[in-house]
């Protein structure tokens, strides 16, 4: 038992900002420790991975179109994963989706969807020029 929700998308201009969040609750994220991911989705393409983090915080990983703009991170009690997006750009136009999965390692990060077991319904972030 337990769910991921979105929150924090929206119309922004090219270059502009955005911060995503993704709020856990339920049994399942408070008694397991979990890596999460964000990954996107635009219509008519497949979903794709965007960033990771670790549950222990101190490993990230980046998709090769979003490093140096994208910065992913959780708050100290683990309920809540940010997507902080600066620079962006028509292309980052998308559905972003949170994905969890249970871990062992504190230290673990993930970037394909069929690591992930638990997903948000999604939020839309659309870039105009």
């Amino acid at each position: 038992q337990g769910q991921l929700v979105e929150s924090g998308g929206g119309l922004v201009q090219a270059g502009g900002s955005l911060r995503l969040s993704c709020a856990a609750s339920g049994p399942t994220f408070s008694y397991w420790a979990m890596a999460m991911g964000w990954f996107r989705q635009a219509p008519g393409k497949e979903r794709e991975f965007v960033a990771a983090i670790s549950w222990s915080g101190d490993s990230t990983d980046y998709a090769d179109s979003v490093k140096g703009r994208f910065t992913i991170s959780r708050d100290n009690a683990n309920t809540t994963v940010y997507l902080q997006m600066n620079s962006l750009k028509p292309e980052d136009t998308a559905v972003y989706y949170c994905a969890a999965r249970g871990v062992i390692s504190g230290s673990y990060v993930a970037r394909r969807t069929h690591e992930y077991e638990y997903w948000g319904q999604g939020t839309q972030v659309t870039v105009s020029s």
